[in-house]
């Protein structure tokens, strides 16, 4: 193979928030004349994406951190997982030999390792920002960190995470904010909303997510007399099943059976946008960036977002966007109450709104600023 060749490994094959910027850094090496090869877990609607962009994608197994292998009844998967893992990741990189390896997130653990055993400059891409986790447990998410030449960031937030773990790892860090494309042609915001707001949540079904908290906000303005409806499009990771369950259970235990509606996992999430006048993205825990919120802001609508992490990043500047106590639907349902209050001038305000997001997220700018960089990822190819 000739030397312009990038490996690039990656833990899924989905189109959720990493999966999207990973398909725009895969664009950028492409358009940069890099000859571009994905290695994903399974195959799924990004390795479709992938081709289409012009990469190579190869579907072999992968060792991919998940919490579920951190308690005793995963070890057998971990050890299992990790060796299939590791053997799959050294015979592409034998087969491939790349100039330069491109890991995006840390919950690909033995490939920086195995990059830097092969001698090839390796980049990290950090997509996470566990604040909330305890010391030991960031120092072993981070680890991986140590053996990359280059590291990029999602956010400034993130940033600080690592940092704070390994303090050393600041001089090979850089913050390159997500590319977040927008709607082909955005719609305005409809002019009366005297049927009720239409509220949308998109994301992943998981108690971190907060989908519930927006059931529950439903559930508080119906009691006062407030119509809302509300579209959930998203799924579960594999595990999280159960939860799933039990937010149909409170849809109907709540009467709201004929209000709430859950979509499951859509490529195409502008169509809800259109149809939506604020979208919700409640998140309990902190979000290591805000992607959805941004896709959000860029479609005109409102948003309403957990003050929290990389969500303030996401948001700042920006008026058409609230920001809401963690964990509380009350806090939810009195944002969109003033949202409807103020509807006539947050209509005004969206497409302000919109550009200063399209400025910061611009997808062109994204692509040829990480080629520079994993191109060239130890500052002298």
């Amino acid at each position: 193979m000739t030397s312009s060749t990038v490996l690039v490994a990656h833990p899924g094959s989905e189109l959720y928030g990493s999966d999207r910027v990973l398909l725009d850094s895969v664009i950028g090496l492409v358009h940069s004349g890099e000859r571009v090869v994905v290695t994903l877990p399974e195959g799924g609607p990004l390795q479709d994406a992938l081709h289409a962009a012009g990469a190579e994608v190869v579907v072999a197994p992968a060792f991919v951190l998940r919490k579920r292998l951190m308690r005793p009844a995963g070890w057998g998967e971990l050890v299992r997982t990790g060796w299939n893992g590791a053997r799959a990741a050294w015979t592409l990189l034998s087969g491939t030999r790349p100039a330069t390896l491109y890991v995006s997130t840390i919950t690909l653990p033995l490939w920086p390792l195995l990059g830097r055993l092969r001698r090839v400059p390796v980049v990290l891409h950090v997509h996470e920002g566990e604040a909330s986790a305890g010391r030991l447990t960031k120092a072993v998410l981070y680890a991986p960190a140590l053996a990359a030449n280059r590291i990029l960031v999602n956010s400034s937030f993130s940033s600080a995470v690592m940092t704070s773990t390994y303090g050393r790892l600041g001089s090979r860090a850089e913050v390159v904010l997500n590319a977040v494309p927008g709607p082909p042609s955005p719609s305005a915001p409809r002019e009366e909303i005297s049927d009720g707001l239409r509220v949308l949540f998109v994301g992943r079904l998981s108690p971190r997510k907060g989908a519930d908290l927006a059931v529950e906000a439903v559930r508080l303005l119906d009691e006062r007399g407030i119509r809302t409806t509300l579209d959930i499009v998203g799924s579960t990771f594999e595990g999280y099943e159960p939860y799933e369950e039990s937010l149909r259970e409170a849809i109907e235990s709540s009467g709201l059976g004929d209000r709430v509606t859950l979509h499951g996992f859509q490529t195409d999430i502008w169509g809800f946008l259109d149809r939506a006048d604020v979208l919700v993205v409640p998140s309990r825990l902190d979000e290591p960036f805000g992607n959805t919120a941004v896709e959000g802001i860029l479609a005109a609508r409102p948003v309403i977002a957990s003050d929290t992490s990389g969500l303030r990043e996401a948001t700042d500047g920006i008026r058409t966007a609230w920001r809401v106590t963690p964990d509380s639907a009350s806090a939810i349902a009195d944002a969109l109450v003033d949202v409807a209050e103020r509807w006539p001038d947050v209509r005004g305000q969206v497409e302000e709104s919109r550009s200063i997001a399209a400025e910061r997220h611009s997808p062109q700018r994204y692509q040829t600023r990480v080629a520079e960089l994993v191109t060239n990822p130890t500052g002298r190819r």
